[in-house]
């Protein structure tokens, strides 16, 4: 009978699950996350996916990562470092121990450090721990891949398939370092894989071993840990992914605003899983196309506005230079479009698994003549929901098509969700043309606002072309003016000038701040973790957060000209920074900025914001 352990009570812990592409670290890190906030827990991850589509095995370049960070309160971000690393081999543990606090947990699984597995990793020696300097007492070295054969020695199952039930025994350990109920797993292991209950059955008995060897190991490096969860706000919650909750959000759109949605789309990482998501919905009223190329899929969506549908095209950066000359068409013909732009590294094919903010200024400038559209930006996984209405509801209510700015670490990252009740929602009215319009009404009459009116086809006495030539604001016929193009183009400009967004809200010492940070999208949690810890540390620090990008909040100028230091931080070279310069007068800020394809570090970010408060 082992010893009983002590049970420690933390605020927040970082796990990292580390192994091969094929070792479904992915897989047993999405369950942990998702039980933990069916639990109550607040968490935010990290997917970190290699950028070869399948490397060697065993090589360094195929390490595939996913960090959870959980919390008693509120978390902000995946964490800079974690407290619990699980390596499944000798290239897991060579490039992910740097992610890895001192004094870190580590657990690794030696049937997979053998001369051969040390071999790939580049290790020097067999002693691999000494050779990066690893305390053994941090270690729990278990035989993972034996003990999964010795548990399921009497299911049947053919070596390989045991092979891949190893990332359930890591989790099993890791469930019981964290007092993880595994009756949640089970659950959750059984919806997954209700069609194969033989594999739900076999993944639920590793697990149980490997929650098994926790409880029986006599380790230094393992005390059981528990993160309660301190505030609880009633509700039903999950897990949910970035990618995920932007396809609920549209969903929802369409039917607050009683519309069919129709999504145009073409494969591309990462935001195929909207298209994914989206294509098991046609029960309400979803049509997905999965078109040939991208110029086809936002062609489409044009295609399906002008038919009256919520008309969303979804992509990454590569697809949005593509899609531009339709989006252009959109632009002109004043139709309702959501382009929901999921930014990764680049240029070019880049960092397809990698995030970047390197497409603002392609979202705002990308496309010939003048063709202002409105663009927003989502500022985390579970914000992809109302940030997708938003858009929506922009779309439809101005008549314009909307720029969506997501990217790789919201998409793919997730936190925990309260399901949304959508009556609290706002009302989304498109601008239908009143019917007392019949006999009068040409297709660029505008209401007060300047919103082109909708006439869906099909309604008698309203029928109409449109197209990509100048029309003539009076009679919708194709014109050359020179005065009327001016018209038009300003008409155009003005309609986005005219949307009412929210003002922005500043957070912390608003009123006495050295120094103001600020950014655009999902940097938000990293910014927000380093503004509280230098508040923690006594410097006056504030910070203000962009959600809508065009138009700016009314109260911009005025926010940004309170400071005597501001500082613009974002995952490019200075796009929003520019930006800023251009809409307010005598705005010169600091900047940081990084383009890594990483997420931002908070010490990093701390440690330069007090270099610019010392100046």
């Amino acid at each position: 009978m082992a010893e009983e352990l002590e049970v420690k009570e933390l605020d927040q812990v970082v796990v990292r699950f580390s192994g091969d592409s094929g070792d479904g670290m992915q897989l047993a890190g999405n369950i942990f996350s998702t039980v933990s906030a069916t639990v109550g827990n607040s968490i935010s991850t990290f997917p970190d996916y290699p950028a070869d589509i399948r490397a060697p095995q065993g090589s360094l370049t195929g390490v595939s990562g996913f960090q959870v960070h959980i919390g008693a309160g509120q978390v902000y971000t995946p964490g800079d470092q974690c407290d619990v690393l699980v390596a499944m081999n000798a290239a897991a543990l060579k490039t992910q121990y740097r992610f890895a606090k001192p004094g870190a947990t580590i657990i690794i699984d030696t049937d997979s450090f053998g001369a051969r597995d040390l071999e790939k990793a580049q290790f020097q020696t067999e002693d691999y721990l000494g050779e990066m300097n690893i305390d053994p007492d941090r270690v729990i070295a278990c035989p993972i891949t034996q003990m999964v054969k010795d548990a399921l020695a009497d299911s049947g199952m053919e070596n390989k398939a045991m092979l891949k039930c190893r990332n359930m025994f890591a989790l099993g350990l890791v469930c019981w370092l964290f007092d993880r109920d595994l009756n949640l797993v089970a659950n959750f292991l059984k919806e997954k894989f209700a069609k194969k209950p033989a594999i739900a059955e076999a993944n639920i008995k590793v697990i149980q071993a490997g929650y098994d060897y926790g409880h029986n190991t006599h380790s230094s490096a393992t005390n059981v840990r528990r993160i309660e969860t301190k505030v609880k706000t009633p509700g039903r919650y999950m897990d949910i992914t970035g990618n995920k909750a932007t396809a609920y959000g549209f969903i929802a759109a369409a039917e607050k605003a009683g519309l069919k949605l129709y999504l145009g789309s073409y494969p591309i990482t990462p935001a195929t899983d909207v298209l994914h998501e989206l294509s098991k919905h046609k029960s309400l009223g979803v049509t997905t196309v999965q078109c040939e190329d991208e110029i086809a899929g936002c062609a489409s969506s044009v295609g399906a506005a002008f038919a009256g549908a919520l008309a969303v095209t979804s992509t990454s950066g590569p697809g949005i230079c593509l899609k531009s000359e339709a989006m252009n068409l959109a632009v002109i013909m004043e139709l309702p479009l959501v382009v929901l732009d999921v930014q990764r590294g680049g240029p070019a094919t880049g960092l397809p698994t990698k995030s970047e903010q390197t497409d603002l200024l392609q979202a705002l400038f990308g496309r010939n003549g003048e063709s202002p559209m409105p663009v927003m930006a989502a500022i985390s996984p579970t914000d992809c929901f109302d940030a997708a209405y938003e858009a929506s509801k922009v779309a439809l209510e101005h008549m314009t098509p909307v720029v969506l700015l997501t990217d790789a670490y919201v998409a793919n990252g997730s936190g925990a969700f309260k399901l949304p009740n959508l009556a609290e929602y706002p009302a989304i009215n498109p601008p239908y043309v009143p019917e007392e319009m019949k006999g009068e009404w040409t297709p660029y009459m505008r209401a007060e606002n300047g919103t082109r009116y909708w006439a869906v086809p099909g309604r008698q006495g309203f029928e109409h072309i449109l197209g990509g030539l100048e029309k003539d604001n009076k009679t919708g016929a194709i014109s050359t003016n020179p005065e009327n193009h001016d018209l038009m183009t300003r008409l155009r400009a003005e309609k986005i000038e005219k949307i009412e967004v929210p003002n922005l809200e500043v957070l912390g010492d608003k009123d006495d701040a050295e120094l103001l940070i600020v950014g655009f999208g999902g940097t938000y949690g990293h910014l927000h973790a380093a503004m509280d810890e230098l508040r923690a540390q006594g410097k006056k620090v504030a910070m203000t957060h962009f959600r809508y990008i065009n138009p700016l909040p009314k109260n911009t100028a005025e926010v940004l000209g309170n400071y005597k230091k501001v500082v613009v931080a974002e995952q490019n070279c200075g796009q929003l920074a520019g930006w800023l310069r251009m809409k307010v007068d005598g705005f010169v800020p600091y900047q940081y900025n990084e383009v890594k394809g990483q997420p931002f570090k908070v010490n990093e970010l701390v440690e330069a914001f007090t270099e610019i408060i010392n100046k």
